[in-house]
């Protein structure tokens, strides 16, 4: 608003005439106006808000292109965005009617919700006698779920966002892609024939996946030597363009992966993965922290480096203060003393911690829960939460089996779970929620999980009457993450909609997951 305000007195000096329009977008906030009125120009500008909420990127994807949404509310608490989100869900709401079930966990969810709710109030002609078009919608706060957010992507779409980074749906392929000496915009979705049938696969599964279309391609190029004449014209008219079109987009997926393996082979990616497999898995923590410690002394990648810390801190329930320390030091000598903000910052989030005196209650509290009733053990547990608010990771894996027990090795070609986006070892605890809780249509049965995710003021449900839901539309699910996602959870997310489905088809009552919703970006950089 200064920078607008310095423009506006410059030209008044001089002696310029002309008319100012300030649009705001997504909302007109009232601290921007009042900025322009100290700096006296308000008389000389007119204001107006161009309301963007959701833009489609995809078939089935939303997004509010927010990047500031995550560090504006996780980390400063500003809450100015929430009403955004809010808005967004009532024009859904106006568009495809009521949701007839909501559900929803976290602090953020539920304000966001109640907003709406009240938006709703407000207007209740304009969705009345509405059929309902989507049958679900679940909202989820970012903060629910850290450690999906910081492990490594390795299905195909995930690693072009690392890679590349995907903005808006689009992503520029440089030279190094192109075999050119130009860089190339493209546009990532269904419409990409070759991306659309890669985009979720596991990175192994890719080049073979390629290699193959680049084989049927051929073939079919191999079709003209035995045309006659009015063959090769309807050839040329009909096919030629698709499969030169194809072609192009082959050669760049192939630059792409080729791309990929460079950078995730310099990075010795084998050996991260397996590290934060084990940090997943709870084992071998000390040669874990030996592994990030060489990793940051040999200056791989500040934020690779952040992300390992992170994680580690996560699953462990925060560093033990003298592992702290030492990190810290050393991640401060190879990168620079300004990231003590950053150290601050991740602190005041919850993703990077130390552990305090409160920490070492786990131990104690499992063993009172085994002695008193269910209920007393949630109150004593509680009690212990508000000393030091812990991830508690170990409990909600064991508690949602995020960790699969496999026999032999995990066959990726042929997933059995979610867990295939991280190379079978991970379900993410993001979509088990979800799964979880659409299956049992309410949070019932899921108290503890609640609890050890220290939401047990912040998780709800609201269901209404299914007369007007056609089964059509009961088997729509909306799903709105707040504060970004990871491509690995749309993937997740897609996979857990085409097994539900085929499970409905099967005779078994269960809703197929078409529509994910991304709010903001801001994840790990992962996010849209």
């Amino acid at each position: 608003m200064r920078y607008i305000a310095s423009l506006v007195n410059a030209d008044k000096v001089a002696g310029r005439t002309r008319k100012y329009k300030v649009i705001f977008s997504p909302q007109k906030f009232y601290a921007c106006e009042m900025v322009l009125e100290e700096e006296g120009i308000y008389g000389d500008v007119s204001c107006d808000e161009w309301a963007f909420s959701l833009l489609p990127l995809d078939v089935d994807l939303l997004s509010m292109e927010l990047p500031e949404f995550f560090r504006d509310y996780f980390l400063e608490g500003d809450q100015r965005w929430i009403n955004t989100v809010a808005q967004a869900l009532h024009l859904l709401s106006t568009l495809y009617g009521p949701f007839p079930n909501c559900y929803g966990i976290g602090r953020c969810a539920k304000m966001a919700y109640e907003l709406w709710r009240k938006l709703e109030e407000e207007e209740d002609g304009e969705t009345k006698g509405r059929r309902p078009e989507i049958g679900h919608i679940f909202l989820l706060d970012r903060d629910v779920d850290f450690v999906t957010a910081l492990c490594s992507q390795v299905v195909y779409e995930g690693l072009v966002d690392d890679t590349f980074r995907i903005k808006c749906g689009s992503v520029d392929f440089g030279p190094e892609v192109t075999s050119s000496d130009k860089s190339l915009k493209v546009l990532l979705n269904a419409e990409d024939k070759v991306f659309h049938e890669i985009r979720n696969e596991h990175f192994s599964n890719v080049f073979g996946f390629l290699s193959q279309k680049a084989r049927n391609l051929q073939a079919q190029y191999d079709r003209r030597r035995g045309m006659d004449i009015k063959q090769m014209k309807n050839f040329v008219s009909q096919e030629l363009k698709g499969l030169k079109q194809e072609h192009r987009l082959l050669s760049l997926h192939i630059g792409a992966c080729e791309s990929i393996m460079k950078k995730k082979t310099k990075q010795d990616f084998q050996e991260l993965i397996k590290t934060e497999h084990a940090l997943l898995e709870g084992f071998s923590i000390r040669e874990s922290t030996s592994y990030i410690e060489e990793h940051i002394d040999r200056q791989v990648s500040p934020i690779e480096s952040l992300r390992l810390l992170c994680l580690l801190s996560i699953t462990e329930n925060g560093l033990i203060p003298k592992d702290y320390r030492s990190l810290k030091t050393q991640y401060l000598q190879s990168y620079g003393p300004e990231h003590l903000l950053t150290f601050s910052n991740l602190r005041r989030a919850g993703l990077l911690t130390e552990q305090g005196p409160g920490d070492t209650l786990t131990a104690v509290e499992s063993k009172v829960s085994k002695l008193v009733t269910d209920k007393a053990a949630g109150k004593i547990t509680d009690a212990f939460s508000s000393l030091a608010k812990r991830s508690n990771f170990r409990a909600i894996s064991k508690k949602l089996n995020l960790i699969p027990r496999v026999d032999g090795e995990y066959d990726l070609k042929v997933p059995r779970d979610m867990a295939y986006v991280f190379s079978g070892a991970y379900v993410p605890l993001s979509c088990r929620i979800i799964e979880q809780v659409l299956e049992r249509r309410s949070w019932q049965g899921l108290d503890e999980v609640v609890r050890l995710l220290n939401c047990g003021d912040f998780a709800f449900t609201d269901m209404t009457k299914e007369d007007k839901a056609s089964s059509e539309s009961l088997r729509l699910i909306l799903v709105v993450f707040l504060g970004g996602c990871t491509f690995s959870e749309i993937s997740a997310l897609r996979f857990l909609g085409r097994e539900k489905g085929k499970r409905e088809h099967r005779g078994e009552n269960w809703p197929a997951l078409y529509l994910a919703k991304k709010t903001s970006a801001g994840c790990s950089g992962s996010c849209l």
